[in-house]
């Protein structure tokens, strides 16, 4: 297969035009065989007959396979020994070449609860990556950055530092928000002190407020969906659900997040965080249109069992294919990266393919608001495309029209 692979990187190498046939090209709502897709100046020309192209027109015979949009993770901590929090130039490439590799085109850099200074520093650093990051080889495009935490109920900390929780309105948010240029999704517990100011100052600088390690009752949630609250960060996990006082049983977030038609969410389909009973709840709930399947990968990702990690000033452990504190007694995101969920998807969940692609592609380009540039095979869209064997190991990967660094 290696073999193969050349090829197909020798063959796109230089082209400005060139067209992917012999293979099934999964679109928004379907996959269709028998059409070439044609790539033009990086990016999606058109689906077409191969009949109809060109005499000049340059082909790639793909074997038969999968071709998909680039996926799209706007939840991953990190990878192959290293995370985000690092903030380094070691940490950001290694992670986002491990992506490409595995056909993730695109990403949010995720953190994780940690001293301010340090995440004001891996912002920094983010900041000066995406500045320079189109004359870098063709790793995963960083789209901008995810904060998750500090800002945490400590009753549903899962494995984020209780060190370093603390309440949106001590003031420490205003250094954060200095980068906001930057920050597509900022995370916190809606029922915290200066939680509602801190939806409203996001909703101004254009980030979507989002909502998780969070103990709220929906009478908590509600005036932040008011303020414009829009996301819930990975469903049953670190999330309140319904508690009963007297004879009274009172919704928490989760039941907020699953009947609220004003929310998107997410989930971990990883197989290990929720059984898929608690997966089928929430595609019946929000649809692949607000339904998100996100790794929240951390540096465990690609690691053997009993590998040791570290987050932030945490350790963990890769246990059973999983992220695991030492103690056990919680998950410490997930080792899955999300090109491997695709299959639990739609064998374990029964998800049609191309609903399955689109959760992982289309709809956090949505969410994130970059669906007129990525998320599918649309003409005019970024050339961000994957080619996928049976087992959804990615034999070809395109960022922009470029073969991705590894192929």
């Amino acid at each position: 297969m290696r073999a193969d692979t050349d090829q197909f990187s020798a063959q796109v190498e230089g082209a400005t035009r060139f067209a992917l046939v012999n293979g099934r090209v999964v679109l928004p709502g379907e996959f269709v065989s028998g059409q070439a897709l044609v790539i033009e100046n990086g990016r999606i020309h058109s689906v077409a007959a191969p009949s109809t192209l060109p005499p000049a027109t340059k082909t790639i015979d793909v074997g038969g396979r999968l071709i998909t949009p680039g996926l799209v993770d706007i939840h991953i901590h990190g990878a192959q020994g290293h995370n985000f929090n690092e903030g380094t130039e070691a940490a950001f490439s290694s992670i986002l070449h491990e992506c490409a590799r595995r056909g993730i085109t695109s990403v949010l850099a995720t953190t994780a609860t940690d001293a301010i200074d340090n995440l004001v520093a891996v912002l920094d650093f983010a900041r000066e990556w995406m500045n320079e990051q189109g004359k870098a080889t063709q790793t995963a495009q960083l789209l901008g950055v995810h904060i998750e935490g500090p800002y945490f109920a400590q009753a549903q900390r899962g494995a984020q530092d209780p060190a370093h929780i603390r309440n949106p309105d001590d003031g420490t948010a205003a250094r954060l928000l200095t980068y906001h240029e930057i920050i597509r999704i900022f995370t916190y517990a809606p029922e915290l002190p200066g939680a509602l100011d801190l939806t409203r100052r996001l909703v101004e600088l254009g980030i979507l407020p989002a909502a998780g390690h969070s103990s709220a009752r929906e009478e908590d949630a509600r005036p932040a969906i008011e303020f414009g609250l829009r996301h819930m960060i990975h469903l049953w996990s670190a999330q309140s659900t319904t508690i009963r006082e007297g004879p009274w049983r009172k919704p928490g977030l989760l039941e907020v997040s699953l009947s609220d038609e004003r929310l998107s969410g997410e989930i971990i389909a990883d197989g290990k965080h929720l059984p898929p009973t608690l997966m089928k709840l929430a595609y019946k709930c929000l649809g692949p249109d607000r339904l998100c399947a996100i790794s929240d990968a951390t540096s465990g990702a690609g690691l053997p069992d009993g590998a040791r990690f570290r987050m932030g000033g945490m350790e963990y452990e890769v246990c059973d294919g999983v992220g695991m504190v030492l103690d056990r007694t919680a998950f410490a995101g997930s080792t899955t990266l999300l090109n491997q969920m695709i299959p639990i998807l739609v064998q374990q969940v029964g998800i049609p393919l191309p609903e399955a692609i689109r959760m992982t592609s289309l709809t956090p380009a949505r969410v994130i608001g970059l669906a007129g540039q990525k998320g599918s095979l649309e003409p005019g869209k970024d050339a961000d495309i994957a080619i996928f064997d049976d087992d959804f190991s990615a034999w070809g990967v395109l960022i922009g029209g470029r073969v991705a660094s590894g192929f």
